[in-house]
């Protein structure tokens, strides 16, 4: 039997454990082992951002961290952001008001970060901007991304 990594890591808030091949990507063990399928496989080589998630409170590319890494981490997928499950986060609500999702391949990485920026109470426009460059769409503009981060932060959803 081949050689299996066994970790331990706080997944959408609960503890879970699972023994993954060395080279095994997060993104495999979300998607495959998780059962969560919301984070989505674009590029595989952290351009687009499609497999956004939170790792330890930062957006990261699951395609680019290796599973093992994680142990002890905690993880956030779009499927956790709203806390409890199928609550939604501030910012994944004001998305939808805002009509910002068009085809959807994007919008699980935009949540997440577009949630991660909400959450730092960053309302720089210029700073929101290079902090959701990680995350390609080719249907919005991102018009109507930006105007969900500051419907949800003028709302007083953002955390200090």
């Amino acid at each position: 039997m081949a050689e299996r990594v066994r970790i331990t890591l706080t997944l959408n808030g609960r503890q879970r454990t699972f023994e993954v091949p060395p080279g095994r990507r997060l993104l495999d063990l979300l998607r495959d082992d998780a059962g969560l399928i919301g984070t989505k496989e674009g590029c595989g080589a952290g351009e687009c951002g499609a497999c956004m998630v939170l790792l330890d409170g930062e957006p990261v590319t699951s395609c680019l961290v290796l599973a093992a890494s994680c142990d002890g981490a905690t993880v956030v997928t779009v499927e956790g952001l709203g806390g409890a499950p199928g609550a939604l986060h501030p910012f994944q609500r004001a998305l939808l008001a805002a009509g910002g999702v068009q085809c959807g391949f994007c919008t699980p990485g935009i949540a997440v970060t577009g949630s991660s920026i909400v959450d730092r109470n960053e309302r720089d426009p210029a700073e929101q901007a290079r902090l959701l460059a990680g995350n390609l769409c080719r249907c919005t503009g991102y018009t109507k991304v930006l105007e969900a981060l500051a419907a949800a932060q003028e709302a007083g959803h953002a955390e200090p």
